[in-house]
């Protein structure tokens, strides 16, 4: 009997040291709670600075034709998203956008200011009636309001501006040697060339065989046109190893071949 109870209190024993809570470590679960305390306020910050307004923004660069209201204009669709939601990128888009703009960046400044850096087009050439090339030879305004008169004038099939334009400062270099200078280039929807210099004179080169007939200009420039220039009204290239001369007022001279009566394309 005496047995069947000590037996008892034992099996109790050690159901009781079978049912015993694990130990905590509390050092562990204190650092798991300040870690997701500390990435919860990490986010709120984050949400909070992403909300935060956009108070100003700030525009420099050397620029003329550009005015800050046509920016911020550009600009305002996209500053209501928050300093750091704000999209950089369409924004840049945007003013990139604008007549006279060549290039732009914009860039945050904390807290809430955008900085915007404008690098303005420069104007090389008339283009066509009211059109404008850049220095790249890009025709970046088809219908100018303003256009400066000192800019030469260039014109030709759509499509065909870089061409013409280099064309036109190659010549004009070579001229330049000379103390004259390009002012205006033409090249129509056949394929010929005209160029009119500073002293007035027009230079017809036509479709074909440009380069050869550049070549002969120039020299016959140096040779026989010099000191003529003040009576010359054109010359014309289109010939096959020659070229003809119109004088002012009246009159013309062939330095063509014989048998070359008219010039060729």
């Amino acid at each position: 009997m005496l047995r069947k109870r000590a037996n008892r209190r034992r099996s109790r024993k050690a159901a009781k040291r079978e049912q015993r809570w694990p130990k905590i470590n509390w050092r562990r679960l204190k650092d798991g709670v300040l870690l997701i305390l500390v990435g919860v306020s990490v986010w709120l910050g984050a949400a909070w600075v992403m909300e935060r307004p956009i108070n100003s923004v700030r525009i420099d660069g050397h620029f003329e034709r550009v005015s800050a209201m046509q920016v911020e204009a550009a600009m305002a669709p996209h500053l209501d998203s928050g300093f750091l939601a704000a999209d950089l990128r369409m924004m840049q888009r945007a003013i990139v956008s604008l007549p006279w703009v060549q290039d732009a960046t914009v860039r945050r400044s904390w807290p809430s200011t955008l900085s915007v850096i404008i690098t303005e087009e420069q104007a090389a050439a008339r283009w066509g009636k009211d059109g404008l090339l850049n220095i790249y030879g890009e025709l970046f305004v088809e219908h100018a309001k303003h256009i400066p008169s000192e800019l030469p004038r260039l014109s030709g099939p759509t499509g065909m501006e870089l061409q013409v334009a280099r064309r036109f400062f190659e010549l004009d270099t070579q001229l330049e040697q000379r103390g004259l200078n390009a002012v205006a280039l033409e090249m129509d929807a056949r394929g010929s060339w005209e160029l009119e210099l500073s002293n007035g004179i027009a230079v017809r080169f036509g479709a074909v065989e440009l380069e050869a007939r550049t070549e002969r200009f120039f020299q016959a420039f140096d040779e026989v046109l010099a000191p003529l220039t003040n009576k010359v009204d054109y010359v014309d290239m289109r010939y096959t190893n020659g070229f003809s001369i119109g004088w002012k007022p009246v009159g013309r001279v062939k330095l063509a071949d014989k048998g070359e009566t008219d010039p060729h394309a």
